[in-house]
């Protein structure tokens, strides 16, 4: 076993934190534990990584695999697949489903539990022009005082108008769960400020699909992105849905700026340490020009407040 005993045992190290500077899984494997992880989630990507070899590092190192993004096999520029899922073209559906179906085989090949979900995506255009102008003001001028009225009044616009698509996504999940029982599936909002997974969204799929146990995977930087922004508070998530969170996204965010280092923002993690059920997939996504010392900092950081 070529595992370090340094990183407990309940930390994943989403492969998206490498970036392009490891081109296979088993180069990431090994970089992995050579760090002190044991286990490994394998994330989006700008480019996919190529897979061959893991089979034989995983037996090599020891290394688990306990959640999967849906979109890992895909170009981070192609959206991940989660987005079409709900979308109103049956074509593109059905699409979004076959993708999907080709990550939860993916993830039973590597007996990992856990696909995640990320992401819906309006597709209303002229909806999407509005999302995309006022995150363009966001970075430029930051939170001004007439800020949270205009983003609580688009997004009630991007709810009303997606009510079909959310619809379209309970039934593209219950499909899922239905061919694909023994597999958890999971929903994370998407990057974007403003995709349908909103707060209320969120709860509606959770809800419909209980019988189908369907499971909530929180990100801590984006929802507090979400917050600065007005659309509600990172402890209003945590209230209302840990009880169904098998995972969390473990980054830190200021200045509209995520995937940062746990502990180099603005994140409430003592927070974060108080809803974490003691079975959640501690998950540290972080952008990749961030290196080793950083990770490993970030890793003893959240060791000291109980995560």
């Amino acid at each position: 076993m070529l595992t370090q005993p340094g990183i407990p045992n309940g930390f994943s190290l989403s492969t998206t934190c490498y970036g392009g500077r490891l081109k296979t899984i088993e180069d990431q494997a090994f970089a992995t534990v050579a760090m002190g992880f044991r286990r490994l989630e394998i994330g989006v990507a700008e480019v996919p990584i190529t897979l061959n070899g893991f089979e034989q590092s995983r037996r090599e190192t020891g290394i688990e695999v306990r959640s999967l993004v849906a979109g890992c096999l895909d170009p981070r520029s192609n959206r991940p697949t989660g987005t079409k899922l709900g979308s109103l073209d049956e074509d593109t559906r059905e699409r979004a489903l076959n993708c999907v179906r080709r990550h939860i085989r993916l993830a039973q090949r590597y007996e990992c539990p856990i696909v995640v979900v990320r992401g819906c995506e309006v597709e209303d255009r002229g909806i999407l022009d509005e999302i995309d102008r006022l995150h363009a003001k966001l970075l430029r001028d930051g939170v001004q005082e007439e800020t949270p009225v205009a983003v609580v009044e688009l997004a009630a616009r991007v709810r009303k108008k997606g009510q079909r698509q959310i619809e379209h996504v309970c039934r593209s999940l219950h499909t899922l769960a239905s061919e694909f029982p023994e597999t958890k599936l999971a929903i994370e909002t998407g990057s974007g400020m403003l995709d349908l997974l909103s707060f209320e969204a969120v709860g509606w799929v959770l809800e419909d699909l209980a019988n189908k146990g369907i499971a909530y995977w929180h990100d801590t930087g984006r929802s507090l992105l979400r917050e600065r922004a007005g659309l509600g508070t990172h402890g209003q998530w945590l209230d209302s849905y840990a009880s169904r969170m098998v995972g969390v996204h473990l980054g830190d965010a200021a200045d509209f700026q995520a995937e940062m280092p746990p502990g180099t923002g603005e994140v409430d993690f003592k927070l974060v340490a108080g809803y974490l059920p003691r079975t959640a997939e501690r998950v540290l996504e972080v952008n990749p020009r961030h290196g080793r010392a950083e990770i490993l900092a970030s890793v003893q950081f959240l060791v000291d407040l109980g995560i």
